[in-house]
């Protein structure tokens, strides 16, 4: 960037300051920490009131195989990014803590032969 330390340390603190900078991880290796596998799970809700909306947004928080889940338009009502070990830990979750949730009506789920590309860096210009 061409700044000596200081100038560069007070720009990042103004983005912190500022909430451009949320927080700050470590990229882990998912199958070197025991969680190699990904799906994504397409969920339709039983009725698509506040309410329900709501109550299914606290459960899925709770749960830490949960990494991502966006509300959706379209076919289905919510799509989560979830990490397990193997399979059978995520057909665990999936009948143990997904489908028991009360606004959830079924749930389709999407197993990725292969990863193409996974970035966390937001195409910023």
């Amino acid at each position: 960037m061409g700044l000596s330390p200081s100038p560069c340390l007070r720009r990042v603190r103004l983005l912190e300051e500022a909430g451009i900078i949320d927080r700050y991880v470590a990229v882990l290796d998912p199958a070197k920490v025991g969680a190699g596998l990904t799906v994504f799970a397409r969920v339709w809700f039983k009725t698509q009131d506040a309410g329900v909306t709501l109550r299914f947004a606290e459960a899925v928080k709770r749960f830490p195989e949960v990494m991502e889940c966006y509300l959706t338009t379209g076919e289905c009502d919510a799509v989560l990014r979830i990490v397990t070990a193997d399979l059978h830990s995520y057909w665990r979750f999936q009948a143990d803590h997904l489908t028991r949730i009360p606004s959830v009506l079924s749930v389709k789920t999407d197993v990725p032969m292969e990863t193409l590309k996974r970035s966390f860096e937001l195409p910023l210009r």
